[in-house]
Formats: C-alpha cells, sequence, structure tokens
C-alpha cells in the first residue's frame, strides 16, 4: 500500500476518549435530561453511592448517582421498578462507556403529579392560604396535643416517646387517619375536623417518607383547605426534610419530620420546667433570706427604739439623773460644809483670841467672890474667901484685911 501525502491524525485511547467525553459535556441538551426505564443489576456498595442499569426493550444505560444524591432519594429502589432518572451523560474512562450521572429519581407518572403540584401550590397560593401573616404562634406550652397520623405507622411510635421524653404531662388525643391511598383525603380532613381535636392547644399532622404518589393525600385540596382552617394552630410533619407538600405551606408551622414536630410542639420541656422550678426556688430562698433580714433590721430598730421610749430607760435615766444630782449634792454640801468648817475655825481663832483663858495664859487671873461665884474686879468687892482661876486650874484665897 502507497503512503499518501497526508497521513490520518492517529490518538491515543485516552485522548480520544477525553474527546468524546468533552463533546458529551458541551452538549447542553445531554447535560439535562430525563431518561424512562426499568432499574435492573441495582447495587448499593459500602460507599453509599447507587449503581444500577436502565433499561427498555431495545437498550440499556448504565447509570450511577453519587452518595450526597443519594442520601436525598425519596423513594426506595428496586429491580423491575419503573423510574424517570434525571441526571447528564457522560463518559466513565476507564471502562470508556458512557453512563448517565443521576442526581434525581422519581416513579413514572411523578412528573404529571408534580405539574398538579404546581398548578394547585399556584392556585392556592393565590387565594391566600400560604400567605405568613395568617399563620399562628404554636403555644410554648401546651396541655393537650392533637395527632392526626395513622395509628399504626412508625411516625406515631416516635413522636409518642418524643413527646414522652420531652413533656410527660401533656395529655394527647389521637384521631386516627389513612395516609395514603384515595380514602386518606376525607379521613384526614374529619379527623382535623373532630371536636375533640379541635379542643387541644395544637395538632400535628404527620406522617412518615415515602414518594409523591404516597404523600399526595397531604396535596390533596380538601386537606390543604381543612388545614388552613383549623381553629386550633397546625405543625405539619409529613415525610422527611427533603419533602414538602401542601399541607406543609398552609400549617402554621412545617416540621422536617414526625419527630421533629413533636418536638416543636413543646417547646418547653420536663427538663426546662425543672430548671425553672429549680431556679424559682433558688431565687425564692435567696428573697426569703434578704426579707428575714431586712425584717430583722427593721426590728432591731423597732427594738432599739422602744428601749428609747420604755419606762425601764427612763427610770434608768432618771437612776442616774438621782446618781448625778446626789454627787452634785453630796459635793455641794462637802464644799459648804468645808467653808462653814473654816469659817467656824476663823471664829474660834477669833474666840480664842478674845478667850479669858487665851488671857490666863498670859499671867492673869480671875478672881471670884466664893460665896455668890461673882467677878471682883475692885478691891471693894473683895470678901474673905475667894477663888482664883490661872490658865491650868483655879485655888482659894483668903483676905486679910
Amino acid at each position: 500500500m502507497q503512503p499518501t501525502l497526508f497521513s490520518t491524525q492517529q490518538w491515543t485511547v485516552s485522548r480520544l476518549t477525553f474527546y468524546i467525553r468533552k463533546l458529551l459535556e458541551e452538549n447542553e441538551i445531554l447535560q439535562d435530561v430525563w431518561v424512562q426505564g426499568e432499574i435492573s443489576n441495582l447495587s448499593r456498595p459500602a460507599s453509599g453511592h447507587v449503581y444500577f442499569t436502565l433499561k427498555d426493550s431495545s437498550a440499556a444505560l448504565k447509570c450511577v448517582m453519587w452518595k450526597t444524591s443519594a442520601s436525598r432519594l425519596g423513594i426506595a429502589l428496586q429491580d423491575g421498578m419503573e423510574v424517570e432518572v434525571h441526571g447528564r451523560i457522560g463518559i466513565y474512562e476507564v471502562s470508556g462507556q458512557y453512563q448517565l450521572y443521576a442526581d434525581q429519581i422519581r416513579s413514572v407518572g411523578e412528573g404529571a403529579l408534580y405539574q398538579e403540584f404546581l398548578r394547585l401550590k399556584s392556585m392556592l397560593e393565590a387565594e391566600g392560604l400560604f400567605a405568613p401573616e395568617r399563620k399562628r404562634p404554636i403555644p410554648a406550652f401546651p396541655h393537650k396535643i392533637g395527632i392526626v397520623t395513622s395509628a399504626t405507622g412508625a411516625a406515631l411510635r416516635d413522636m409518642l416517646n418524643t413527646l414522652r421524653r420531652r413533656l410527660p404531662l401533656v395529655e394527647v388525643i389521637l384521631a386516627p387517619s389513612p395516609v395514603q391511598g384515595t380514602e386518606a383525603p376525607p379521613a384526614l380532613v374529619k379527623a382535623l375536623q373532630s371536636p375533640i381535636l379541635q379542643s387541644s392547644d395544637v395538632i400535628i399532622l404527620a406522617r412518615g417518607g415515602g414518594s409523591i404518589e404516597d404523600l399526595w393525600a397531604f396535596n390533596d385540596e380538601r386537606v390543604v383547605r381543612a388545614v388552613a382552617m383549623s381553629a386550633v394552630p397546625v405543625i405539619c410533619g409529613v415525610g422527611h426534610e427533603t419533602d414538602f407538600t401542601l399541607s406543609d405551606f398552609a400549617a402554621d408551622l412545617r416540621a422536617p419530620t414526625p419527630t421533629a414536630a413533636a418536638e416543636l410542639a413543646t417547646q418547653i420541656t420536663i427538663q426546662d420546667l425543672a430548671a425553672t422550678v429549680s431556679n424559682l426556688q433558688s431565687r425564692l430562698f435567696s428573697a426569703t433570706l434578704n426579707l428575714v433580714a431586712e425584717k430583722k433590721t427593721a426590728l432591731s430598730s423597732l427594738r432599739a427604739q422602744l428601749r428609747y421610749v420604755s419606762p425601764d430607760r427612763r427610770i434608768q435615766s432618771e437612776h442616774q439623773r438621782v446618781d448625778d444630782l446626789a454627787r452634785r449634792a453630796f459635793s455641794s454640801l462637802y464644799h459648804h460644809t468645808q467653808l462653814q468648817f473654816a469659817h467656824v475655825k476663823g471664829m474660834q481663832k477669833r474666840l480664842e483670841a478674845l478667850s479669858p483663858l487665851a488671857v490666863l495664859a498670859r499671867g492673869y487671873a480671875v478672881v471670884t467672890r466664893k460665896d455668890d461665884g461673882s467677878v471682883v474686879s475692885r478691891v471693894a468687892q473683895a470678901s474673905d474667901e475667894m477663888k482664883v482661876r490661872v490658865s491650868d486650874g483655879e485655888f482659894e484665897v483668903k483676905h486679910s484685911r
């Protein structure tokens, strides 16, 4: 074979595969596709990713759903299930096969239900049933909680366990109802409107997760209107966190799960009540101690005032006054006595100075008649017998004529 002037371009497997991959990923149509088929070869390894083949009567398509998307699935996948898968077409270069990288999976017919969901949502929203101003606050401490759900479902057990754990004091009223199928919507409306349920403080409308068909009863116009017109605030906890129903929009509060709905209905728990009681006890004890201290201070003040005006204090005061007056009287008397004593001493000295004895002590004598005791001051008064008084005594003398 003769060589050509222009040789054809040669590819490596890797380059060609990369080129095909680039062509596929740059095609906008192939990056946003819904593909319908039957699941086969379903595999769920420990990594959490999901691998399966989507097939119809003529062809098969390899599919992979990464863990992050698989965790949000609302349906349980199984071989033979007819589904619609959304994703993008790409190349797995290791094996050189093209495959669908899925991010959403729904049952066949779910697309029509979703369109109906959007139509109802738009209509009811236009009527104001979902308006934020219609939302009522959920009572923080309900005495009665009404529950509308299946009597045999796991959701009821989860809610009752949550209520028992968080607020065992609350009274629970159950209005059982089917939550799936054609008989569910009228039964749900009847349960919501029952007088016994309307006497509660808050109503929980709940069921576990499922596909859009499973949850469709909560998108029924009759149920949505019953939720919106309820005289009692309604918490809607239907499905999983990623599930939304029209009842969620009409309710006063949406909960991601039935368990979360029970938690939102019991904002104040038994632990909160115990902590509040403990805090109140502490405050009461402190207030009592403060009050006792204040009263004790006031009592001490009153006791002091009472002592001030009491007769006892006055008697004590008068006793002190008497003692003071006695001291002053004694001092005055003593002073007066001293003055009188000094005066007497002075008078005594003066008397002593004028006393005849003093004169006698200086050598003078007093002569008296013996017969009549009269003082002899002249010679003519002398008698035969006389007494002579000197400073240290007296003696008799006879007068010689």
